[in-house]
């Protein structure tokens, strides 16, 4: 019996273990042949012969948007909305998560608030009066219009509140008979004890702000304001442009090896290599933040 049991017990694990591994391909594969497409050319993207590996290796559509100074001007103002837009999610949303975690006696308006934040959730004002109010404020054309509307994001706030309340109250009691004000208390004792959750926060941030590209579209009105994602989305491959615009034979030769779909999975390749740096670093903090942040005992 000890012996089937084993034996029950290897195949079961064997069974998990290769649907783990089916579903990781299932993943890993589409974003590998993004990448070959990337690298191959454009005859045998068209035709469709390219796999995982780069068929007529060419590096074309890389050296279309890397030549570009315009996509190391959008890149800047991108690196700036993302450190922007985080140290401001990150005032914003600590201290109301902490306000949040009072009882109704130590904070009367606690509920009111309360019920504002979930009704925004629910119900927010929608694209027109957002841009409405964006433009009567002055801010089109500028790095906060891009900023300012998603300056507390709602999700975070709670899964914040609810880790919060998870750490022993016994801590802050302490900290306040020694004499700590609630400030004190706030950065001394509960964002240390928060890390998880404020990583997992921050993750949020920097991938929300990063990918965006409607924004972009919407509250600037020229092109050399256009974050990362924004530039990148409107790069197309226009061979009659070049033609009509009197393009050198070189020129037009390059362009012979680069398509759309080329162009198009190099963006992709482009903009998730920053995410696949910082990710690594904060990926450790992701689950354990969620899971903490997301359940109240």
């Amino acid at each position: 019996m000890v012996e089937n049991r084993s034996f029950h017990s290897r195949v079961r694990v064997t069974v998990i273990y290769g649907i783990v591994l089916l579903l990781g391909l299932s993943c890993l594969l589409p974003l590998l042949n993004i990448v070959a497409i990337s690298f191959s050319g454009s005859a045998a993207v068209s035709a469709n012969r390219v796999g995982v590996i780069p068929v007529d290796f060419t590096l074309t559509a890389y050296n279309k948007i890397l030549s570009d100074g315009q996509f190391w001007r959008s890149f800047v103002i991108s690196v700036i909305r993302v450190i922007l837009a985080l140290a401001l999610n990150l005032a914003v949303t600590v201290p109301m998560a902490y306000a949040m975690t009072k009882s109704k006696k130590e904070f009367r308006a606690r509920n009111i608030y309360m019920n504002l934040l979930i009704f925004a959730m629910l119900f927010n004002g929608g694209m027109i009066p957002t841009y409405i109010l964006v433009r009567n404020l002055g801010l089109l054309n500028s790095i906060w219009s891009l900023v300012l509307p998603g300056a507390l994001p709602i999700f975070n706030v709670i899964m914040l509140m609810n880790f919060f309340l998870g750490i022993p109250k016994s801590l802050e009691e302490a900290a306040l008979m020694d004499g700590a004000s609630p400030f004190q208390v706030l950065i001394k004792i509960m964002v240390p004890c928060a890390k998880p959750s404020i990583a997992t926060v921050s993750l949020f941030s920097i991938v929300g702000s990063w990918n965006d590209f409607f924004s972009g579209l919407i509250y600037m009105q020229k092109v050399e304001n256009y974050p990362i994602m924004t530039y990148i989305q409107s790069l197309n491959v226009d061979i009659q442009e070049l033609l009509k615009s009197g393009a050198s034979s070189s020129a037009l030769e390059n362009v012979t090896e680069l398509s759309n779909r080329n162009l198009n999975a190099a963006k992709i390749v482009v903009a998730v290599i920053p995410l696949l740096l910082i990710y690594p670093i904060l990926q450790k903090y992701l689950i354990t933040g969620m899971v903490m942040g997301s359940v109240k005992e």
